[in-house]
């Protein structure tokens, strides 16, 4: 039986992308070779990272407006280093929505000095900060579009002056944003986007070069970009599997056509938790994700009930994290209306035990 795959990463894949990166496993496009068993530097491989490296822009809507898209490794973690490295000269702030947020300050620190221009650690990370100052002597402002652990969603970013940096892991590509108001933002792949392996970079060119310091070539956004994304080998598969779900988007009529049904799924499941009185949101509503929805059971001898109904209904992946606890059901770009409703049929009959 097929799971209905609510993990909050590595992600669920769309069915086709994963018959066609099966078959290019065993041989690629009819070339007598593996895509694993290929040289980064031939012309097949050379077309996959061109081409990935384009629809990134092209779906983004930023061709054409000085971007660079970057496939590199280490996930959004070496991100949170990389990120500094490369912009960090006397301060920087951050808003601090939950685990990811905190792991970036600490690198940052490394680096200069790092203001918390606001937090929502006061009600463990429950909800988005907003009406906070930002100081207008900042090298950037970076945030965290989207948490998975928390359920929280930035819904409306920031207007200001200062280059903002994004770590949008778990939300790339799922809703419409002009993001040409960001000078960096980053994801890695597992989230939303492919296998682990790799992380898409984009970065305005005109924001590197500001600092003084001596970059590492490996953590030098500018040497990846003179080398097109190839300056050490890339992770073929897991650039070709990104590849190929970037193209599934775009065939399916991109970002918007996308975010009309991510919306559907949310509101469905979240139509139920506020309805139900088995069960509790965790994230405030106006700051609920629309790819992790968290939540709790308000009576803890139902658990096992409902945890078992899900595994004989097949869903996977629903555990909260520890932070929360409860329960998280990731609804990525992939993951099906149908797999949702699922979930949503079974809680609504949990409410008849309640």
């Amino acid at each position: 039986m097929k799971k209905h795959n609510f993990s909050a990463g590595p992600c669920i894949l769309p069915q086709e992308v994963m018959q066609k990166a099966s078959e290019a496993v065993l041989e690629l496009d009819g070339i007598g070779l593996s895509l694993i068993e290929i040289s980064h530097r031939s012309k097949e491989f050379v077309d996959i990272m061109e081409k990935a490296r384009s629809l990134a822009l092209e779906l983004l809507g930023l061709e054409g407006k000085g971007y660079q898209a970057l496939f590199l490794q280490g996930g959004a973690s070496t991100q949170f280093l990389m990120a500094a490295y490369n912009m960090l000269e006397n301060k920087a702030g951050y808003v601090n929505t939950g685990t990811w947020s905190l792991k970036a300050i600490k690198e940052a620190r490394l680096f200069g000095d790092v203001v918390e221009v606001a937090s929502s650690q006061d009600h463990n990370f429950n909800y988005i900060p907003r009406g906070y100052g930002i100081p207008n002597d900042l090298d950037y402002l970076h945030l965290t579009s989207n948490n998975t652990i928390f359920g929280t969603q930035i819904k409306e970013f920031p207007k200001t002056d200062v280059p903002l940096v994004c770590d949008m892991s778990s939300d790339i590509f799922s809703r419409q944003l002009d993001f040409s108001k960001f000078d960096i933002f980053y994801a890695g792949a597992q989230k939303n986007m492919g296998p682990a392996g790799t992380t898409l970079v984009v970065i305005r060119e005109e924001a590197l070069g500001k600092v003084t310091r001596k970059i590492p070539s490996m953590l030098d956004y500018s040497v990846h970009i003179s080398k097109d994304s190839m300056f050490n080998t890339p992770p073929v598969f897991a650039v070709y599997v990104s590849m190929l779900t970037m193209q599934w988007l775009k065939d399916l009529g991109g970002i918007a056509a996308i975010e009309e049904i991510n919306e559907k799924k949310a509101n469905l499941i979240y139509s139920e938790i506020d309805l139900n009185p088995v069960f509790s949101g965790f994230a405030a509503k106006k700051d609920r994700s629309n790819m992790n929805a968290t939540f709790t059971i308000t009576d803890e001898t139902l658990k096992d009930i409902f945890d078992e109904k899900c595994k004989e209904a097949g869903i996977n992946g629903i555990n909260g994290h520890r932070s929360v606890g409860g329960y998280r059901a990731s609804m990525y770009n992939a993951l099906s209306l149908e797999s949702v409703g699922v979930l949503v049929d079974i809680m609504s009959e949990m409410e008849k035990k309640g």
